[in-house]
């Protein structure tokens, strides 16, 4: 099947071999490679479907791949400002957790008598689920210590490659990041990505700035139309904070301290760890960590502390046995005593147990001679 992205089709659903859709004649094949296979999600400014390269030997049948197409529907100046941003930014961007845009995968398409254009990338697509969808899946159980540590390397060492070509993100959330089948994570969505420069500094002075904002994850600093780097700190840090107790951020707010109280939450977690994450989500972004690598060497060193902790074993206490009765099968009316038994500290070896009969130990006891009485 291929469908038509003509937002005002009434029956988009065609066969292959088309090249223009038989409801509307809007072009079937974009930009004569792409042919649409399935819608993935709407909303009020876009949709995104899969698509797939058309096979030029086959008959127009597909091949290869599938990867996304986001089609922005609203024509809002600032919402196309947006839309071309993020191939912006995913076009100097390469890393593993960052979606692929295909070369010339920025393109305008004009449905059937239209006098708008319909704006449309084309990019990779990620296979698996938001980071929202999968702690919805396990019913919103905390994801262990280790697991954490794991995600905040790969959060951290994907917002670095971000943060290293001068943008950042600022709209980073669970459901901004997806979760592959094979456990790497990818940070999605940066049509609200900016880059620092010389012109959004002056814009931040000039009330210019878009406001992104995305509840319990927006940082003060960027409701007010100040966004730095560290932003992206709080939001990771609300993240996390979010996976760890499986409770969204402002569930644990406490407005008279103005903190998220989520440590109470998280069990089984090390304060190094959550000391981190504390640190992150300071109300003050000069309280933050300073960039991504310095919060990928304090991660280093939690990790190697932790290691630490559980290859060195807790140091050995003696073992001392309860002193017991038992009855001597030579004289049922004795009582028979064990002695305290120890450890040998320096070679872990028992020391052999010692039976002591009273009457018997009575009577090795050295009595005292009396005195002799040698009259004068």
């Amino acid at each position: 099947m291929s469908l038509c992205i003509n937002p005002n089709c009434q029956v988009p659903e065609n066969p292959n071999e088309l090249v223009f859709c038989q409801a509307c004649g809007s072009e079937l094949l974009l930009e004569g490679r792409y042919r649409v296979v399935k819608q993935l999600g709407g909303g009020g400014f876009g949709k995104t479907y899969e698509v797939r390269e058309a096979a030029r030997t086959t008959g127009g049948s597909t091949s290869g791949l599938p990867q996304v197409l986001k089609v922005l529907i609203n024509n809002q100046p600032k919402a196309v400002e947006l839309f071309q941003r993020e191939k912006d930014v995913l076009s100097r961007l390469h890393h593993p957790g960052i979606p692929r845009i295909e070369v010339d995968g920025y393109f305008t398409f004009f449905p059937a008598n239209s006098q708008e254009p319909l704006h449309c990338i084309v990019m990779e697509k990620i296979e698996g689920l938001d980071l929202q969808q999968y702690m919805a899946q396990r019913g919103y159980r905390p994801i262990s210590q280790q697991l954490a540590l794991e995600w905040l390397h790969q959060t951290f060492t994907i917002l670095h490659e971000v943060h290293q070509q001068q943008f950042f993100h600022r709209d980073i959330k669970p459901s901004n990041i997806m979760l592959r089948a094979d456990g790497q994570l990818v940070l999605i969505d940066f049509g609200a990505a900016r880059e620092m420069t010389g012109t959004y500094i002056a814009k931040q002075e000039g009330g210019q700035v878009t406001g992104i904002h995305s509840l319990g994850y927006t940082p003060p600093e960027q409701v007010n139309g100040q966004a730095v780097p560290q932003s992206d700190f709080f939001a990771m840090g609300r993240t996390f904070a979010f996976l760890l107790t499986g409770k969204p951020p402002n569930n644990m707010y406490d407005p008279y301290s103005d903190e998220c109280r989520w440590r109470g939450y998280a069990v089984n977690l090390s304060p190094l760890i959550a000391d981190l994450i504390d640190r992150l989500m300071a109300r003050l972004p000069n309280q933050r960590s300073a960039n991504t690598q310095v919060v990928l060497q304090e991660l280093a060193e939690i990790d190697r502390t932790l290691q630490l902790s559980k290859a060195t074993p807790p140091p050995q206490v003696p073992e001392i046995y309860q002193v017991e009765t038992v009855v001597s099968s030579g004289s049922p009316s004795t009582p028979t005593f064990v002695n305290p038994v120890t450890l040998n500290e320096s070679t872990g070896n028992q020391i052999p147990e010692t039976i002591v009969n009273p009457a018997a130990a009575q009577a090795s006891q050295p009595s005292a001679s009396p005195t002799a009485y040698n009259p004068t």
